[in-house]
């Protein structure tokens, strides 16, 4: 398969037919900065090491998904606005998705999983490499059969009945994603760059309730009200929380 759109899109995209994670190989290329420029890539279709948020194992079937990973060098950002990179790529993706499910309810779970009415199609990771560049790792559900879905709460674009077009998925994500990322350098902060306005905008969190289960290993039970400056959760229950990191459930109506 070609990728023409992706790789114009990317500064340097290099396609593997099989690797154990993406992020670790673009993380062993991340201190060469000449050969391996800001919003350089590597994606493939056969990803056998992956990993998720907590360090969950990521695997899919040859050919159902696509691992992505890609390379940001943010010198320019503030350290204080780095968090809201997850969300820019989450924010990034959603849109590319929802480009290829048009009238489909297409939305970001806080901080980045992209889900399609209330199914999963998407994880995000992003990781620090180094202080001044970020890897951002992503996996998408693509041609995955009802029968290969790894939980009942996922979709992908094949259920969904939608034959994807991967060149222009990527394409697309990456040049949001290298939008969203300029412009926070620009104007060094994402209220600013109109970031977090259109990352609430998409965010189907907001407004609903919720289980936060901390790292500490309590759980925070309230209402999703908004996001904070520097990106967390906003949540209220007897008072207002900021929630940087846990795992968050939305809850159904009784």
């Amino acid at each position: 398969m070609t990728f023409p759109h992706s790789t114009a899109a990317a500064s340097r995209l290099e396609v593997v037919a099989s690797t154990g994670s993406t992020n670790a190989d673009l993380r062993a290329h991340a201190e060469d900065e000449a050969g391996w420029p800001h919003l350089s890539a590597i994606l493939t279709e056969d990803q056998v090491a992956g990993r998720g948020r907590l360090d969950r194992v990521w695997t899919a079937p040859a050919g159902s998904a696509i691992a992505l990973s890609v390379l940001l060098r943010v010198p320019r950002i503030p350290v204080a606005e780095r968090g809201w990179i997850p969300l820019a790529a989450g924010l990034a993706m959603a849109d590319a998705v929802a480009a290829q499910l048009p009238g489909r309810p297409v939305g970001v779970k806080w901080p980045n999983d992209v889900l399609v009415g209330e199914r999963k199609i998407c994880g995000i990771l992003a990781e620090a490499s180094g202080s001044e560049a970020v890897i951002v790792g992503s996996g998408v559900n693509t041609r995955m059969t009802a029968e290969q879905l790894p939980v009942q709460t996922a979709t992908s674009f094949a259920v969904e009945g939608v034959d994807v077009d991967v060149d222009l998925l990527v394409a697309g994500y990456l040049a949001r994603l290298d939008g969203w990322i300029d412009g926070l350098a620009e104007h060094g902060s994402a209220v600013a760059s109109g970031l977090r306005d259109a990352v609430a905008a998409r965010c189907v969190t907001l407004g609903r309730t919720v289980r936060v289960m901390l790292p500490a290993g309590a759980d925070l039970v309230g209402e999703a009200t908004g996001l904070g400056e520097d990106g967390c959760l906003l949540v209220s229950a007897g008072g207002v929380h900021r929630v940087a990191a846990g795992d968050v459930v939305h809850v159904r109506p009784a």
